[in-house]
């Protein structure tokens, strides 16, 4: 489709400059019409500055969608091959330059690149330093560049550098839903769909409750190797209901009552279970025991009890409680269960896997876990569950029965500054340089949700890792972006090749997995 470029007003033109500072918006900003939009209407307020002239339309009194594009400098992005020490993309600055050296005394004429850590966040300096060969026009030439490189040893992969982060560059088409709670009727919702785990598509579980507007949530587990498919891989609560532990410290969003007014807290949970005068820690919630993916947990998680995102941590002592909503039998394995019924007394203690009984639960124990648990467990014994929810200041969160909290990271925005803790969150790994460049400083599709000055509620998609047509953000250029909206408060939810937006069942963006993939929750603005 053909973009039509407009020029921004006076105001918006100053409103972009904290966006453009992080590389994505050039003066002038590239707007595109997506789908069977309606015509432009005027906002139920005051558009941000940022979107004033993209088109919109509104989807209801108090919910207006804004869909547009950002971009870089004409022609400034092209393929090039990276090429990799032991299959990382960055390397120290001395083992780059040893690299580069090797390469061009094999003919190749290689460049070495450094990487920066993004303004306004938690780290300074250079990331690491990757090595380049060639510049060309399409895939094609990187490819036949790359397979050059590879019959000579070496590691290379094709990139398109508009993926890069570098200021100047890239494309991202993004929308905007922003949501005036004091004119909005309807609520923003968590929802699972129809069990915990098992995955489904934002659209579908948008269709299931008639939404107006649907959006990715969560981050879920993907495979049975890393725990229950479609399980949180974070805090998750719905309809005031823990349904996940958290991953200690992550942020997370709370939704009060309608969920219009969202809050954005970083969340811990201390969670017990006691028979008489013994008690042991409960390690989670709706998960395969020994496997924590994130990491995050407690009692004694390998290697580390600290968030490490996508990193699966073990540990083979256990128990984890299973809920009526799993939707699915408790996984099978080493170790027992206590089946427990509504008041919390042992119905029985059998072999793992089984189902979960209405209005009960099961806990499963492994190593020590199941040693306690068939110590304690008796038939007809009482166990009592304590299950506490803890901001990072150690208080007390309490959940009415409407609440709901969907997990996510890292924060974006607090206090209406840019604020990205890339060490906190689990993004950065020992001895590894480039997961945080590839995941965190690279642009991906990103979905985020945030909360403006006046209260209203921004929801923004961003596709990416499709050259050409949308690079994503960055998770430095996502948090600008928020800030030039007017976000006060603003985190990232799940990414990638989650990102999906609906709009009455239909999906408006272009997920980059090709078609939409099904997830683990998801966060629907119903009517």
């Amino acid at each position: 489709m053909a973009l039509a470029r407009r020029p921004l007003t006076a105001a918006a033109k100053a409103s972009v400059v904290a966006v453009a500072a992080a590389g994505l918006l050039a003066p002038g900003v590239l707007v595109d019409r997506y789908g069977d939009s309606a015509a432009a209407a005027a906002p139920t307020a005051a558009a941000p500055a940022p979107i004033a002239d993209w088109p919109h339309e509104r989807l209801a009194p108090g919910v207006d969608l804004y869909q547009g594009s950002v971009s870089g400098r004409p022609g400034a992005d092209h393929w090039t091959v990276t090429v990799r020490a032991n299959g990382a993309h960055l390397a120290a600055e001395r083992d780059a330059r040893a690299l580069a050296q090797k390469v061009r005394g094999a003919g190749f004429g290689a460049r070495t690149e450094a990487v920066a850590w993004p303004r306004g966040s938690d780290r300074r300096g250079v990331v690491g330093v990757r090595v380049r060969v060639g510049e060309y026009g399409t895939r094609a030439e990187a490819d036949a560049g790359r397979k050059a490189l590879a019959d000579a040893g070496f590691d290379a992969v094709s990139e398109w550098t508009g993926a890069d982060g570098v200021p100047g560059t890239g494309v991202a088409r993004v929308k905007v839903a922003v949501v005036d709670p004091k004119r909005y009727g309807g609520a923003m919702k968590g929802t699972y769909g129809t069990g915990v785990a098992g995955r489904e598509t934002v659209s579908a579980l948008a269709a299931g409750e008639d939404a107006l507007l649907g959006v990715n949530a969560g981050f879920f587990v993907m495979e049975g190797k890393d725990g229950v498919p479609g399980a949180a891989a974070g805090i998750a609560a719905y309809d005031g209901e823990l349904q996940s532990a958290a991953t200690s410290g992550r942020i997370a969003a709370v939704l009060r009552g309608d969920g219009l007014r969202p809050e954005f807290k970083k969340l811990r949970t201390d969670l017990r279970v006691r028979a008489g005068s013994a008690s042991v820690i409960v390690d989670g919630i709706n998960r395969l025991p020994g496997l924590i993916r994130n990491c995050g947990g407690v009692g004694g998680d390998s290697p580390t009890e600290r968030p490490q995102h996508d990193v699966t941590c073990t540990d083979p002592d256990e128990i984890v409680r299973f809920t009526d909503e799993l939707g699915a039998d408790t996984p099978a394995g080493e170790g027992v269960e206590a089946v427990l019924d509504a008041s919390g007394h042992v119905r029985e203690v059998r072999a793992r896997g089984g189902a979960v009984p209405e209005g009960g639960s099961v806990l499963a124990g492994i190593g020590t876990g199941a040693t306690w648990l068939r110590t304690h467990a008796k038939p007809g014994a009482a166990l009592d569950v304590d299950q506490r929810i803890l901001d990072e200041r150690g208080r007390k969160l309490r959940l009415g029965p409407q609440d709901d909290i969907v997990n996510g990271g890292p924060e974006l925005v607090r206090g209406g500054e840019v604020a990205v803790n890339y060490g906190a969150d689990g993004i950065v790994r020992a001895g590894d340089r480039s997961f945080a460049y590839t995941w965190g400083i690279k642009r991906n599709p990103r979905m985020l949700l945030g909360v403006d000055r006046q209260g209203r509620l921004l929801l923004v998609g961003a596709d990416g890792r499709q050259p050409g047509f949308s690079d994503g953000l960055g998770l430095g250029e996502a948090a600008e972006l928020m800030k030039s909206l007017g976000a006060v408060h603003a985190m990232a939810l799940d990414g990638g090749g989650s990102v999906t937006m609906t709009v009455k069942g239909k999906t408006i963006n272009s997920p980059s997995d090709g078609t939409e993939r099904p997830v683990g929750d998801a966060l629907l603005l119903t009517r």
